[in-house]
C-alpha cells in the first residue's frame, strides 16, 4: 500500500510558514530540507518525513489538525502588506494579535494607497484557495473617481478591457453619488492582479481618487472595525468562507486564557495613531 505524499509546498503553507507561493520561494532559495537533503521545487513528502526551514523543525500535521482562525483587518492608507519594510514603514503585520508557534497569512493584497477590508488566517490552505483564480471569489471595492463617468466607460470596463498583463474586467459597477467630478461606484472584481481596479479606470482616462475594499467573498466590512482595528471572525463567517473555498468546516478553536490576554493587550496597544489621519489643514485647504 502506496504512503499518501503532498507537495512541500502545500505542506508548508498548511503548517502557517506563509502563503503557497511564499514557500516556493523559500523552497527555490534553498532554505528548505527534507530528511538533512536540501529541498528542490516538486518534492512530495509524507508526515514521517524530517522538514525543517532555515534549520527549524517544522511541524507536520494533517490538514484536520491545523487551527483555522480567521481575523479581519481594516487596512488604513499608508500601510504596506508586507512583513517587513526595509525603509521601517508600517506594515498590516506590525499592528495583528501576536501567534505562538503560528502565523498570520494574508488572503490577499492591497497597495500602500488603498484601505480597507483584509482577511489574515493561521490556515495556509484556505488562504491559496480564497487567493487562487480558479475559486472565483468577489472582491468588491467603493472606488471614488475623479471626472466625468459616461455610459460607454461603465460598458468597456464590464464587457472587458486589454491591460499589458491580460484581458480585465468588472462584473458589476454601481453609481453610489457624489458631488461634482468626485463620484462614488461600487465595482466587483474577480481577481487580485496588482492594482487592477485603478487600471481599468485608468484606461478609461478616469482617474481613481480614493479606493477602498469593502467585500472578500462573503465577508463584509462593518462597524466592529475602525481603520488599523482587526476582529476575530465568528464559526459562522469562518465556515462560510471554508464552503466558499471548497474546504470543509472545523471547528475554530477557543483562545487559551494566555492568548485572551495577549490579544487583549495587543488590541489595546495597537490602535490606530493620530499620525495616520491627514492634518485638520490638509482637509481645509481642498
Amino acid at each position: 500500500m502506496n504512503t499518501p505524499t503532498e507537495k512541500l509546498q502545500k505542506v508548508l503553507a498548511r503548517a502557517g510558514f506563509g502563503s503557497r507561493r511564499e514557500m516556493e520561494t523559500a523552497i527555490t532559495d534553498g532554505r528548505v530540507k527534507v530528511n538533512g537533503q536540501v529541498a528542490t521545487l516538486g518534492d512530495r513528502i509524507e508526515t514521517r518525513d524530517r522538514v525543517t526551514l532555515d534549520e527549524r523543525p517544522v511541524n507536520l500535521r494533517a490538514a484536520e489538525e491545523v487551527p483555522r482562525r480567521v481575523i479581519m483587518y481594516n487596512k488604513p492608507e499608508g500601510e504596506l502588506c508586507t512583513r517587513r519594510d526595509p525603509e521601517g514603514r508600517r506594515t498590516v503585520f506590525d499592528r495583528l494579535p501576536r501567534l505562538k508557534g503560528e502565523r498570520w497569512i494574508a488572503i490577499g493584497r492591497l497597495d500602500i494607497n488603498t484601505s480597507g477590508l483584509l482577511l489574515f488566517t493561521t490556515d495556509g490552505e484556505l488562504a491559496n484557495r480564497l487567493m487562487h483564480p480558479s475559486t472565483q471569489v468577489e472582491r468588491e471595492y467603493a472606488v471614488r473617481v475623479m471626472g466625468g463617468v459616461r455610459p460607454e466607460n461603465v460598458t468597456a470596463m464590464t464587457e472587458g478591457v486589454m491591460l499589458e498583463d491580460g484581458p480585465a474586467r468588472f462584473t458589476d459597477v454601481q453609481e453610489f453619488g457624489g458631488e461634482g467630478i468626485n463620484t462614488w461606484f461600487h465595482v466587483v472584481i474577480l481577481e487580485g492582479r496588482n492594482r487592477e481596479v485603478r487600471r481599468l479606470w485608468e484606461s478609461q482616462e478616469l482617474t481613481v481618487s480614493r479606493l477602498k475594499r469593502v467585500r472578500y467573498g462573503n465577508i463584509f466590512l462593518d462597524k466592529r472595525t475602525k481603520a488599523g482595528e482587526w476582529v476575530e471572525l465568528s464559526q459562522e463567517e469562518v465556515d462560510d468562507l471554508a464552503q466558499l473555498a471548497g474546504l470543509s468546516a472545523r471547528k475554530v478553536p477557543a483562545l487559551t486564557p494566555d492568548e485572551q490576554n495577549r490579544w487583549s493587550r495587543d488590541k489595546n496597544k495597537r490602535r490606530p495613531v493620530n499620525a495616520m489621519r491627514k492634518p485638520k489643514s490638509s482637509r481645509r485647504s481642498r
